[in-house]
């Protein structure tokens, strides 16, 4: 396993040994030891998984929770994604900024995104299984998001805008401007 530096204190990107041949390959996607070296709090425990199938130009996001939060360990198990997240953290150096990071079935990349960061992804692919697990149960009740398009934030999504795929409920989120003064995460180094 290596660990691949992003621009963002906690957004952690991690490359899992891949064994391949002729018959297929091998790879661990988790193991709970490796927290420590890549940077994840010991103190970290991943409670539910999730699965979603989307095709080519599908953009999921840019989801969040209120409250306590939820952190997220996120991989592509089918096809190729661009993975994003933006910066919820007040006071942090990159707050509003995001980063994106392609994750496939090749690399078998892994993104960790803590509490504090909005996350989304876009399908590059003609079809993408993606994977992640989060530290705390789906309660819609403290789901959130913000425009997968806030010209603010800036989001270079990278595919055409006429051929991406957003649900009725992503277009209608707010800028990150308008839920600012609601979000209840600090940024700690």
């Amino acid at each position: 396993m290596r660990v691949r530096p992003t621009s963002m204190a906690g957004l952690v990107v991690i490359e899992p040994a891949v064994y391949a041949d002729e018959r297929g390959f091998f790879c661990e996607t988790y193991r709970r030891e490796w927290h420590g070296e890549a940077g994840i709090p010991e103190s970290e425990q991943f409670l539910q998984d999730n699965h979603s199938r989307s095709g080519r130009g599908v953009v999921r996001g840019m989801h969040f929770h209120v409250g306590a939060g939820v952190s997220k360990l996120v991989r592509c198990a089918r096809g190729r994604i661009l993975d994003v997240a933006v910066d919820l953290r007040r006071g942090s150096p990159t707050y509003g900024r995001w980063e994106g990071v392609e994750l496939d079935e090749e690399s078998m990349r892994v993104l960790y995104l803590p509490v504090g960061f909005a996350h989304g992804f876009c399908v590059l692919s003609d079809v993408a299984d993606v994977l992640y697990k989060q530290s705390a149960y789906y309660d819609p009740a403290v789901e959130r998001g913000i425009a997968w398009n806030d010209p603010e934030v800036g989001i270079a999504w990278p595919l055409p805008a006429d051929e991406l795929i957003v649900s009725a409920r992503d277009l209608e989120a707010p800028a990150l401007r308008e839920v600012a003064d609601e979000l209840p995460f600090e940024f700690t180094s």
